[in-house]
């Protein structure tokens, strides 16, 4: 039987799906894939003229320290996955209805599970659609109703940068940046609740994971840990799609590539 059919197997047999998505998963809509400083750069060709890798600029400090530089990252992100449409693999995904429901745990900050319609995410990471006081004088969480001016050219902030309603400080993004020590949790920590509680009761659970590569392998290791007691994991990644012990099935493709190919199974 081939690992496609193996695949279809599985999730016909599905009491209940749980999709584990990384960035992977944003390529086929056309979002940047940031892997190694080549890639990031191709995206975001100022920061190759300052020598800046994505692990540089995802650091709170340049909220404190400059921060029309990091707003001029952040809103650039935020207003490319306004825009960006997901692609039909959501869709396809979608169409998966086992009767114990279906759930998504991500690393992805896009919120691009939500527009495709999916009402129950866990956004490990946190999302640039919220906001969090940089100064910490509260722990609120705030939607980014927000427009941000980019110089596409420095890929730098205009002002008004986002401020805080209640001190009126600098805004950050309620992301889990690099190296970050004040990134407020709550939201993502309700979702992740949420998550623990409704897995403890799924029967047959299948799990689908999508575009999670090693270098942040907090995808990997979760899918990892939600499949162990029974091996009922689909792991598609078209660079690193081993799977420890062999534990799952291994598909070294791309996501809507391999999820077009399940659904003609």
């Amino acid at each position: 039987m081939s690992d496609l059919a193996r695949a279809a197997e599985l999730l016909g047999g599905a009491g209940a799906l749980l999709i584990c998505a990384g960035a992977g998963m944003g390529v086929d809509s056309g979002l940047p894939d940031f892997r190694g400083g080549e890639g990031f750069w191709r995206a975001y060709p100022p920061y190759a003229r300052l020598g800046l890798q994505f692990e540089e600029i995802a650091d709170p400090r340049h909220f404190a320290d400059d921060p029309e530089l990091a707003w001029g990252f952040y809103g650039h992100r935020l207003d490319l996955y306004r825009k960006t449409v997901p692609h039909r693999g959501f869709a396809l995904l979608r169409e998966l209805r086992p009767a114990g429901g279906v759930r998504v745990f991500t690393s992805n900050v896009d919120g691009q599970f939500q527009k495709a319609g999916f009402e129950h995410v866990a956004e490990a990471h946190g999302s640039i659609h919220h906001l969090q006081c940089l100064a910490g004088c509260t722990t609120d969480i705030w939607p980014a109703d927000v427009e941000v001016a980019i110089d596409t050219e420095t890929m730098r902030a205009g002002s008004p940068l986002p401020s805080c309603p209640r001190c009126g400080g600098l805004a950050r993004p309620n992301i889990l940046m690099f190296g970050d020590y004040e990134w407020v949790p709550d939201r993502s920590q309700a979702q992740l609740d949420e998550l623990t509680a409704w897995r403890r009761n799924a029967r047959d659970l299948v799990v689908v994971e999508l575009g999670a590569g090693q270098a942040v392998p907090t995808v990997r290791r979760y899918s990892e840990l939600a499949s162990a007691a029974t091996g009922a994991l689909i792991r598609i990644n078209p660079r690193e799609p081993q799977i420890r012990h062999n534990r799952g099935v291994s598909i070294a493709a791309g996501a809507l590539e391999t999820l077009e190919q399940l659904v003609s199974v």
